[in-house]
């Protein structure tokens, strides 16, 4: 397997453990330890600054999880929790954007929700990974695919809440 190949598959599967670390400790935990990270806040627009799914705990579990698993993949503890952390800071951004927008939480964007936390922790640390441009591209892409097929099924298997 060549290098890109490689960096490429370890940047889906980190995309894919912060993605999905949150849902499944919805899952094993319920409501338990799920504090909204903007405290139930809202904006002069009336709007919470990102919504009641957004919760200390998934961030902390996307974080820990990536921090986890990057040895595993061959690549640095740290390199593992900056990926989470950037992964996650993208999402809140989204989430914060289609709030503004009027989106309800929890609402599917698929655009929004799956590009930014794809996009920022690649081209952020594209170095770290070896990722050129077109790397990051398809790496976004996939991601993108993979969550668009995998959400329904998902969805059937009474992991997630919705079908996206």
């Amino acid at each position: 397997m060549n290098f890109a190949l490689n960096s490429i598959i370890q940047a889906i599967i980190l995309i894919s453990t912060a993605n999905g670390a949150p849902i499944i400790a919805n899952k094993l935990f319920g409501k338990r330890f799920a504090q909204p990270v903007d405290g139930g806040m809202l904006l002069p627009d009336r709007r919470p600054l990102f919504g009641s799914s957004k919760t200390w705990r998934g961030l902390i579990v996307a974080v820990v999880c990536t921090a986890a698993l990057a040895p595993l993949l061959g690549l640095s503890v740290m390199l593992g929790v900056w990926f989470g952390v950037l992964s996650i800071s993208a999402d809140l951004l989204a989430s914060f954007t289609k709030r503004r927008l009027g989106f309800a939480p929890s609402s599917c964007v698929r655009l929004l929700d799956v590009f930014p936390e794809a996009l920022l922790p690649t081209v952020v640390l594209h170095s770290a990974l070896g990722l050129e441009k077109w790397d990051i591209l398809l790496t976004v892409l996939i991601f993108f695919v993979l969550e668009a097929s995998l959400s329904p099924l998902l969805f059937r298997l009474h992991v997630r809440n919705r079908p996206y």
